[in-house]
């Protein structure tokens, strides 16, 4: 049913379904695709006759000669354009990475992981050994006990220094609380 209003003939949907000879949903698939478009009145949206139908035809001879591209399409065609240069670079840095691995630029986890372990026990035999190191040099300065008890009292600092750097360096997965790590 066509409406007039300020000198402009408004159709509903099926109308203008009718008269390009498709279905309405095709209709409403040309408006989301912006190929067409509706105006608000009271009464819901409506196309504007004269307009709407000049857009079609725009569209379709566009369409005929292979000139235009529905937004939507565009859109996918670079969304693709992009995906496709960011595979082609993952795929390059992959055959970068398996060059130098086969160049033996890299080592495996298991030999990090070993060699790891060994310079943190190294690191915490030597950090253990601070505080008697400095007790022996403070001895013929210093009271015997006063020496002791410096000892110890860097002996224990040494410790919860050396429990704090484990603690931060364990990775949160999430499974522990702050308060698990600590027991």
């Amino acid at each position: 049913m066509a409406e007039s209003g300020d000198d402009k003939e408004l159709c509903k949907v099926d109308v203008i379904a009718n008269l390009f000879g498709v279905s309405v949903r095709r209709v409403q698939q040309l408006t989301q695709e912006g190929i067409i478009s509706t105006t608000e009145v009271k009464r819901g949206r409506r196309y504007e006759l004269t307009p709407t139908v000049q857009k079609y035809i725009k569209y379709l001879s566009d369409k005929a000669y292979g000139k235009a591209q529905s937004e939507t399409e565009a859109k996918l065609k670079e969304q693709k354009l992009k995906a496709e240069i960011a595979l082609k670079e993952s795929q390059g840095e992959l055959h970068k990475l398996r060059t130098e691995i086969a160049a033996g630029r890299y080592i495996s986890v298991e030999e990090v992981k070993l060699d790891y372990g060994r310079f943190f026990v190294s690191f915490k035999k030597f950090a253990m050994s601070i505080p008697s190191k400095l007790a022996g040099r403070l001895t013929g300065f210093v009271d015997p006990v006063e020496v002791r008890s410096i000892e110890n009292d860097l002996q224990k600092e040494v410790k919860r220094l050396l429990s704090s750097f484990v603690l931060s360096s364990v990775p949160d997965d999430g499974s522990k609380t702050e308060k698990d790590r600590s027991n």
